[in-house]
């Protein structure tokens, strides 16, 4: 009989109603990215993508904070996190909302870049410091900051390696909502709760529509939306929610 101690699964998932809780579960290194945990994670969004019951999902931290960035310790091993890299280029198909405690850096703060909101604890540090070790942003952060701190902020933490906190960063628009320390995963769950409330083709779609559209041209805009527009208002949603209306009751979305 064997005393060795299971290993914990490196990334847990929790579904409250139309809502995943994703947690990553690396606390005692800071949740820092390898390989069992960049595949646990793929795997929850494809959960999250692929269920139907789902609308929304949160993404955490276990312990003091989001995740730290790269496990150099795994990288120098060759451990996998090709998966991780596929997430953070292409994101969940339905909302995502990254719930950060204590900090979110380097690759950490990539990952939350790559939630479509963040809500963070107050005092929580967020920044891409790898240009103090010799490196730079590999993983998205040079290509989204800008949109969401602007170019000359994004710039300063770019080139600097400096953080900035959770207040500084909801001033500049990266975080969505503020939450007081160790609340941050309840606030997000409010926040995904009421997104969940909707028809789940639509939430989509308009998450999709925003982040394609980015810098596209009206005419780029109106060719993007028109696939969507049908696959929505032809759906047996766009059915239920007008009737629902009518009958003066709560919908009853089943995202087709």
């Amino acid at each position: 009989m064997s005393d060795t101690a299971e290993t914990p699964p490196a990334v847990l998932t929790e579904q409250r109603g139309r809502v995943l809780l994703i947690t990553l579960n690396r606390p005692d290194a800071m949740n820092a990215i390898n390989g069992a945990l960049s595949s646990g994670l793929w795997a929850a969004v494809q959960q999250l993508n692929d269920d139907p019951g789902l609308t929304a999902g949160v993404l955490t931290g276990a312990g003091r904070g989001f995740c730290s960035g790269m496990d150099l310790k795994a990288f120098s091993r060759g451990e996998d996190i090709g998966p991780m890299m596929t997430f953070i280029q292409n994101g969940a198909e339905k909302p995502l909302i990254g719930a950060i405690e204590g900090f979110a850096l380097a690759g950490g703060l990539e990952l939350a870049l790559s939630c479509d909101l963040l809500v963070a604890a107050k005092g929580a540090k967020l920044g891409i410091p790898e240009v103090n070790v010799g490196l730079f942003a590999a993983g998205g952060g040079l290509l989204r900051l800008p949109s969401r701190v602007g170019y000359g902020k994004a710039m300063e933490m770019a080139i600097t390696g400096d953080p900035i906190t959770a207040e500084d960063a909801a001033q500049f628009g990266l975080v969505a909502r503020l939450a007081e320390p160790g609340t941050a995963v309840d606030v997000a769950m409010e926040l995904a709760a009421r997104v969940a409330k909707n028809a789940p083709l639509a939430v989509a779609a308009s998450k999709q529509l925003i982040k394609a559209t980015q810098g596209a041209t009206e005419a780029e805009f109106w060719a993007i939306q028109g696939p969507l527009q049908g696959k929505v208002f032809l759906s047996n949603d766009a059915k239920e929610g007008p009737r629902a209306f009518a009958e003066k009751r709560a919908p009853e979305w089943t995202g087709s």
